[in-house]
């Protein structure tokens, strides 16, 4: 599935819900979100027949996202159905690690490949500050439960805030390396400006070789992180709302003035 661009297109970031256990600075707004409703999520029904079509025309990775994915009802269950869909090859989880003790080892039995865990701070002060009430010890436990179980390599994501803190980066870089864990540097970006760069570490946020669409938790199928357009798997069809975000997936992401991290998923 090639787009305008020649990209081959063969990921797919799946935002499974827009709630979340934590409220980071960067992520939400201190006095809350106006979140959907329950009759607006899609089913699990739905997500596995979206990845169906998707792994039909040619989507070969699929990543669960939110808001936080282990607070979806189901998400074992889910991680089930995609894996007995021909096709996808891998399954994976960005996560902020504080319900991954309790799921760690039925999410391997289920088929999911690997997680990436956010992390931006190993100072239990530090994290409750920009989680606004997190507690490190649970997503360290997260961390054991994810190596134990074998979804691996485990990756961190750091967001590199604009007032960051040059000594922080350096404990969570030796943390890293203690536990051998995989370290990811994001620079904080901003979706209405169209402030972003490339991921330290991976390939976000590099245009050129950019291969993924997004599907949103209510059903909207998206080109770019950076793009106002969207497709209603419900409006168009689910085959005719890819070849759609396809089609309008542009060479280089712009800004994003509908969406907010915590419910496109980052």
């Amino acid at each position: 599935m090639f787009d305008r661009y020649n990209r081959n297109i063969t990921y797919l970031r799946i935002s499974v819900t827009d709630r979340c256990n934590l409220r980071c600075i960067y992520c939400m707004p201190e006095g809350g979100i106006d979140l959907l409703k329950r009759d607006e999520l899609l089913s699990l029904e739905e997500i596995t027949d979206v990845v169906k079509v998707g792994a039909e025309l040619g989507i070969k990775k699929v990543r669960l996202t939110g808001g936080e994915p282990l607070v979806r009802k189901g998400i074992v269950e889910l991680v089930e159905r995609m894996n007995r869909i021909e096709g996808i090859e891998e399954i994976t989880m960005t996560t902020n690690g504080v319900l991954l003790s309790r799921f760690a080892g039925e999410l391997k039995k289920a088929g999911l490949r690997r997680v990436n865990i956010s992390l931006d701070s190993v100072s239990p002060g530090q994290y409750k500050e920009i989680t606004r009430g997190g507690e490190l010890e649970d997503v360290f436990a997260g961390i054991q439960a994810a190596k134990k179980a074998g979804l691996t390599p485990v990756k961190l994501n750091m967001v590199k805030l604009s007032n960051g803190d040059n000594q922080q980066t350096e404990q969570i870089k030796k943390f890293a390396a203690e536990e051998g864990l995989q370290l990811r540097f994001i620079t904080q970006m901003d979706l209405r400006t169209g402030e972003f760069s490339q991921v330290e570490g991976g390939d976000g946020g590099n245009c050129v070789v950019c291969n993924r669409l997004r599907l949103t938790a209510n059903g909207m199928i998206k080109p770019c992180l950076f793009s106002n357009k969207e497709f209603s798997i419900k409006e168009h069809g689910i085959k005719e709302a890819f070849l759609l975000a396809l089609n309008a997936k542009p060479k280089k992401g712009v800004l994003n003035s509908k969406s907010s991290f915590y419910n496109i998923g980052g």
